[in-house]
């Protein structure tokens, strides 16, 4: 019988956002498929942190004191650099509401 797991996902809203909400849970190695509001993948990356669902993962590197896009709205800046993959979160995201 063949697997119908199609691996981890993560939504992308707007083609301008740095991170992406998971919405399956990821370990470090793990692929997840970046996908459009229509469901088209825009890209795969590799996981570099363990990562719940609809907690956010890097899309693009960010430098430190970058802004973090979501749903095509500044949400914060980074406090450290975030690889690709890389959890994003108050670790390592300042929020743009404090």
């Amino acid at each position: 019988m063949e697997s119908t797991d199609i691996g981890a996902q993560a939504l992308v809203m707007d083609r301008g956002d740095t991170v992406a909400t998971l919405l399956d849970p990821v370990q470090p190695g793990d692929a997840v498929k970046l996908l459009d509001p229509e469901l088209t993948l825009l890209k795969t990356v590799v996981a570099c942190d363990s990562i719940n669902p609809f907690h956010k993962i890097a899309v693009y590197p960010m430098a430190r004191n970058e802004s973090v896009i979501k749903f095509g709205e500044v949400i914060g800046c980074t406090s450290k650099t975030i690889a690709v993959g890389e959890s994003v979160h108050v670790h390592n995201l300042r929020s743009a509401k404090v």
